[in-house]
């Protein structure tokens, strides 16, 4: 039987998410939905369901908004089950049971996220991002802050806030300060809309691995620049070679996507895009523009431009 568990959706908005999260509530547990002010939609909703508080984390000051929303409800939570989730995936019927039940076996647990596309740029990364965001995860032990489990003995809960609260990434710095299993069950996160937001998008993430890992990053970008160029000097054999490499991926984690066949263009247009991505002085997330010069160095810029 799964102890008393509170579960962590940050979003400024009630959506789809969170009236599936709170049917799965079962007894004692609770759904903190943890917003950013007073005058958010989801601060001023009428009703909630049995077991949904709001928490209101305030506006970051030398973090992200996403990490000083799970700092706020990792404080403000009542049980030592804790799971950390997102707002912009589905979680079917006995997602959440599915966790304790991984978890007793297990110990911490995170599933694994599958980017979707939603304009032409990220629907043309998808292979980049299976490769990265979905086997980096499962191969690397990391932890997805869209579906993780833990107890709070299983970490230092208190350096883990303190230090949220002075970086950008949360799975990033989860990932840092807690051994987790990655199961090979995968979500699709729909993600892009735009070119810009894509781009932004990159930046981050090219960041979020850079501050993380950096001899990681450096070996996947030299990887990726030789892949690039083979593919440039022999096409047709690097066309073959790519599109096989993407659909054992794609088989691997159960995901059938046309995308698969964007496996060539998508490793020329990546080195380039990674470059961009740490050259950026700063990058846009969730309306809010950030300075990131180191690990522990975050500014929240108001405007301006890169």
């Amino acid at each position: 039987m799964a102890p008393p568990t509170s579960v962590l959706l940050p979003t400024v908005e009630w959506t789809d998410a969170c009236d599936e999260v709170a049917a799965q509530l079962r007894g004692d547990d609770e759904l903190l939905v943890v917003c950013d002010a007073d005058d958010d939609p989801v601060a001023n909703r009428e009703s909630l369901p049995p077991g949904v508080r709001v928490v209101v984390a305030g506006e970051p000051a030398g973090c992200s908004g996403k990490a000083n929303a799970v700092a706020a409800g990792m404080e403000a939570r009542r049980h030592d089950r804790v799971v950390w989730t997102d707002d912009d995936f589905a979680h079917p019927d006995g997602w959440l049971a599915a966790l304790h039940d991984d978890y007793a076996v297990h110990g911490p647990v995170s599933e694994l996220p599958f980017f979707v596309g939603r304009d032409p740029l990220s629907v043309l990364l998808e292979p980049t991002y299976a490769l990265g965001g979905t086997l980096g995860t499962y191969t690397g032990g990391k932890a997805w802050a869209g579906a993780v489990t833990f107890d709070a003995d299983d970490v230092d809960e208190a350096a883990l806030c303190r230090d949220l609260r002075r970086t950008v990434s949360d799975d990033g710095l989860l990932s840092e300060r807690l051994d987790v299993t990655p199961l090979r069950r995968v979500r699709r996160v729909a993600v892009g809309g735009s070119l810009p937001e894509t781009l932004e998008r990159h930046a981050r993430f090219s960041q979020i691995a850079f501050r993380h890992e950096p001899r990681g990053m450096t070996a996947g970008l030299a990887v990726s620049v030789a892949v690039a160029l083979l593919c440039v000097l022999f096409p047709l054999p690097a066309l073959v070679a790519t599109t096989a490499a993407a659909a054992a991926l794609y088989a691997f984690f159960g995901v059938r996507r046309w995308t698969v066949l964007l496996a060539y263009p998508s490793a020329v247009v990546t080195p380039p895009l990674f470059l961009y991505g740490l050259a950026r002085r700063t990058f846009v997330w969730g309306g809010r523009r950030y300075r990131w010069r180191s690990l522990f160095d975050v500014d929240v810029v108001d405007g301006g431009v890169d």
